[in-house]
């Protein structure tokens, strides 16, 4: 559990610049602890792809309600107004 937190540590860079280099002491000395650290950073990247394909699909979600139900069609003309440009004479 302690190898986690400065895995996070490090990758988050919570770490200060002593810890730093003696964590990346550590690494190049324990190839376990190498392979700990890129398991970490795959989660991570994992874990920021989901995020961001929940944030997206939420954000679609809330475009449909507000661009499509009747209720907010007031809503829509007021925001499309404001992307409107006016003909050039």
């Amino acid at each position: 559990m302690n190898n986690i937190q400065q895995i996070d540590d490090y990758l988050l860079q919570y770490a200060g610049k002593t810890d730093r280099a003696l964590f990346e002491a550590r690494l190049i000395l324990q190839p376990a602890l190498q392979e700990d650290l890129l398991w970490q950073q795959k989660t991570y990247e994992v874990i920021k792809q989901y995020s961001r394909r929940r944030l997206k699909a939420e954000i679609e979600m809330v475009h449909q309600q507000l661009f499509t139900e009747p209720e907010h069609h007031s809503f829509r003309r007021k925001i499309m107004a404001l992307f409107h440009r006016p003909p050039k004479h």
